[in-house]
Parts: structure tokens; C-alpha cells; sequence
């Protein structure tokens, strides 16, 4: 029997993380609208994103209409604008998963830890969005640039917090699906240390210049 995937949309999917997410779950198989403020901007980026590869399910629109679209939503704009997307598309979240992968940096200090009122972007989705949304923290510390290079492999591991386990495990299947490792990192709460990576990372790479850091967890069998 075949199975049925789950349609995708990636608000903020005309940025770099987003569209290297977009292009990687498009590859695999998956129905990916990208969502932008402004829905010119999405439909000439699902072109582009279309011309990739063939036979790639991908459309553009505004963000709202993306979401309701959707059954999985991720959500990769910056940090700035977090609450108010989450605020405009709330609605449309009601009964869904949202992937949230921001990271609260504050310009221009992106590679200094910035610990958001809410103590995560992750947990303060969930407290936005309310118990009818099953908020998963994911993805953050992986390269945009490594994402739209379909030829690359990444080494870097996504770990994957949420407070509803099957949640946790959708997202974990998404991330597999697009050629990485994930791992179950716990409840919602531990986003915030998932999230402080990044900054981290960026330290890393400037002390070190090298373009694109990452981490991996050792001590537990892989697998193929």
C-alpha cells in the first residue's frame, strides 16, 4: 500500500532556510507550498523551486493561504517577525503540527545567546498558538546552504522537541525523508537549548572560518 504523505507548507519558505527545506522535502516526494508575506514573491519562488526538479509539487501564496493548505506547517522567518506571522496565521494552525525553526537572534550580535520573555521561540509559538496546535521545535542548526544543495550530505543532526510524542515523530520523518538524522530531544521545553546552538554554531565557524559548523550525537547506534 502506498503511503499517503502529508502536504507541507514552509512559511517564510522564500528565505533561505525555508527554501532549502522546501527543496529538499520537494525532492522527496512531498507537496510543499512555499507561504511569503507577499504572494508574488511565493509564486515566483515555487517557480524556481519547480524548475529544480521535475515532476515537483510546489506552489506559492501568501502565508495564511499556505497554511490552511497545509497539514504540516513549518515556520522559518527571523525571529522579528515570529509573533506577528504566528498571530496572522493562527487560525489556520488550529488542529495542525507546526515546525517552528526560529532562532531568537538579535542583530547584529547573531552570535551571542538571546534568551526570549518566553524562554523559546518554540514555547512561545505554543503559548500563541494554544493546546490546539502541537507546536515541534526542529531544524535550526542546519544550514541553509547545505539544504539546497541536493548533492551534499548533511552532517549535521536535527534535534527534534515537542511536547506530543507522534508530533515529535511526523517531524522526525520529515527530516529523515529529506536525508538527515533526527533525534527525539524531549519536551517542548528543551527547545531552548536546541535554539541556543545557533548562536553558538555562528561563534564557531567565525573563530574557526569555516562556513557551516554543525553537531552530532554520539553514543547511540545510527542505523542506516
Amino acid at each position: 500500500m502506498t503511503e499517503t504523505l502529508p502536504m507541507l507548507a514552509v512559511l517564510g519558505g522564500t528565505g533561505p532556510e525555508g527554501f532549502g527545506l522546501a527543496v529538499r522535502w520537494a525532492a522527496a516526494g512531498y507537496d510543499v507550498t512555499l507561504g511569503s508575506r507577499v504572494a508574488e514573491r511565493a509564486v515566483e519562488k515555487a517557480a524556481e523551486l519547480a524548475a529544480m526538479g521535475k515532476g515537483w509539487r510546489v506552489q506559492g501564496m501568501e502565508n495564511l493561504a499556505a497554511a490552511a493548505r497545509a497539514e504540516i506547517v513549518a515556520l522559518t522567518v527571523p525571529y522579528v517577525a515570529h509573533h506577528p506571522t504566528l498571530t496572522a496565521v493562527r487560525a489556520a494552525l488550529q488542529g495542525k503540527i507546526l515546525i517552528d525553526v526560529t532562532v531568537p537572534l538579535v542583530p547584529p550580535k547573531v552570535s551571542r545567546v538571546q534568551l526570549p520573555a518566553g524562554k523559546s521561540a518554540g514555547e512561545e509559538a505554543q503559548a500563541l498558538l494554544g493546546d490546539g496546535v502541537r507546536v515541534v521545535s526542529a531544524f535550526q542548526n542546519i544550514s541553509a546552504s547545505h539544504l539546497v544543495n541536493l548533492q551534499h550530505e548533511i552532517d549535521c543532526d536535527v534535534l527534534v522537541c515537542g511536547d506530543d510524542a507522534d508530533a515529535r515523530e511526523a517531524v522526525v520523518r520529515l527530516a529523515v525523508a529529506a536525508g538527515m538524522v533526527a533525534w527525539h530531544a524531549g519536551p517542548l521545553a528543551n527547545a531552548v537549548a536546541v535554539e541556543s546552538l545557533t548562536p553558538v554554531l555562528i561563534s564557531l565557524n567565525r573563530r574557526y572560518k569555516v562556513p557551516n559548523s554543525g553537531i552530532r550525537i554520539t553514543g547511540i547506534p545510527r542505523g542506516d
